[in-house]
């Protein structure tokens, strides 16, 4: 690590902190405000899913968390903030259908929503405040999701994202722009380095790595209220040298000017991101194939390569194989959490299509990353073969994108139940105006309890 990227580190989160304790509601064009709205409808919605899990149940019965001011998002509880944080955070990604952003490379909202939604139940937060914590934590996560390039095998979770999440706790707890910056500075301090590996193996760690990375963002914000810290550009040597290269001049690019949310995207499958647009072909196919499908050839960029494996023993597994998500889509034309229950899991026809499943990495699909990431899925029937491509997966920002009435619809589809979806929307909506947050997030979580 120079000195020189260490300074320049300093100084872009410095105004990365002004840039978020200035920032206010009304000057957020009106189509960011809405797309924040419909994120959180989106981050509550997936929480809930998650939360119907036996794993997760599990998890909240041995946690045994104290009762607090923080809504459990599809439990009818409310804990302390510090535990609804990281409970809601393993929730809301332990079916691969949060949101995210393709070119920060992971999850910006998963890692910082949970702790700022807590923190503000606890501080009875104005709406407005609130959508700006929320505005920030997710606008910072993913600059500094560009920002990083992670080595080689290197998970997501629960690294960069860190700094997002403090930098929507400082928001919350009304830190000045200098602190606003060790909070930041701070948060990007405590990465996680988790191995790749993890999620192919199924290991649920990998979950917990974003409920470590909110909970990091709650210990950064109150270590800059403390008055003890002062920033220092530790994300050039944490994110940087350890686990990768670090670029500050990403940091502010284009600061509120070029709207990091607008470029997320929304997911249909209960998948790692790497498999959706080979789904999507597959999904393609199934009203053209003929005969007996006897071999499919995955082709795919080099990042979503090494999800080859043809055995899962947990849903997680499954969620990171593509001869699974493939076969499923094949065999059963979609690919849901109902989708990931014990017997289907255990189901040997999808197994046995599974194995005629390879997976290879094509240079021509490597080379249109980042802009894409593309699939091509080439099915070899009895009859034929057949091939379909996509660019990126339906859903993103640059292919197919869904908007608020989209995902509204597809959410009540995974829920089995448009109508709490409807009323979460028009909770989310009303949010902006609300008084206090606390309350309504109370309100809020007793909604999702169905």
């Amino acid at each position: 690590m120079t000195d020189r990227n260490q300074d320049a580190v300093r100084e872009a989160v410095a105004r990365l902190g002004e840039w978020v304790a200035d920032l206010r509601w009304a000057d957020v064009p009106a189509e960011v405000r809405e797309r924040v709205v419909t994120v959180l409808v989106d981050a509550v919605a997936v929480t809930t899913l998650g939360s119907r899990e036996p794993a997760q149940q599990s998890l909240v019965e041995a946690w045994d968390p104290p009762a607090g001011p923080s809504p459990l998002f599809g439990t009818g509880r409310t804990v302390a903030v510090d535990a609804a944080a990281w409970i809601n955070a393993t929730a809301s990604v332990r079916l691969e259908l949060d949101d995210g952003h393709r070119l920060a490379g992971g999850h910006p909202a998963a890692h910082g929503f949970p702790a700022v939604l807590a923190l503000a139940a606890k501080h009875g937060t104005p709406g407005d405040e609130l959508c700006c914590a929320l505005l920030a934590a997710y606008e910072v996560a993913a600059r500094f999701g560009r920002a990083t390039r992670l080595r080689p095998g290197t998970h997501p979770h629960g690294n960069w994202g860190v700094a997002g999440a403090a930098a929507g706790c400082a928001r919350v707890l009304g830190l000045d722009p200098r602190a606003t910056a060790t909070a930041i500075d701070a948060g990007s301090g405590l990465p996680v380095a988790g191995p790749f590996s993890a999620a192919l193996d199924g290991n649920p760690v990998r979950d917990h790595w974003v409920g470590a990375a909110n909970q990091s963002g709650l210990a950064a914000a109150r270590l800059a209220a403390s008055g003890t810290g002062h920033p220092t550009g530790v994300a050039a040597g944490s994110l940087g040298d350890l686990l990768g290269d670090f670029d500050p001049a990403a940091l502010d690019d284009g600061l509120g000017e070029r709207w990091e949310i607008l470029g997320g995207y929304f997911k249909q499958h209960s998948s790692c991101s790497f498999t959706h647009a080979a789904v999507d072909a597959a999904l393609d196919l199934t009203g053209r194939l003929d005969g007996d499908i006897e071999q499919v050839l995955v082709e795919i960029h080099s990042l979503g390569a090494p999800l080859d494996r043809v055995d899962w023993p947990t849903p997680l597994a499954a969620m990171f194989s593509l001869p699974f998500a493939v076969a499923g889509a094949l065999r059963r034309g979609r690919l849901v959490p109902a989708d990931l229950s014990p017997q289907a899991l255990a189901d040997p026809v999808t197994a046995e299509l599974a194995r005629r499943v390879t997976v290879r990495a094509a240079a021509d699909l490597d080379a249109r990353l980042p802009a894409e990431r593309p699939a091509r899925v080439t099915v070899t029937t009895t009859t034929g073969r057949f091939v379909a491509e996509r660019p990126n997966p339906v859903g993103d920002a640059a292919h197919h994108p869904f908007d608020s009435d989209d995902r509204a619809r597809i959410l009540g589809d995974l829920l089995d139940a448009p109508e709490v979806v409807a009323a979460l929307r028009d909770r989310c909506v009303a949010l902006p105006t609300a008084p206090d947050a606390g309350a309504h997030l109370r309100a809020l979580g007793a909604t999702t309890c169905f």
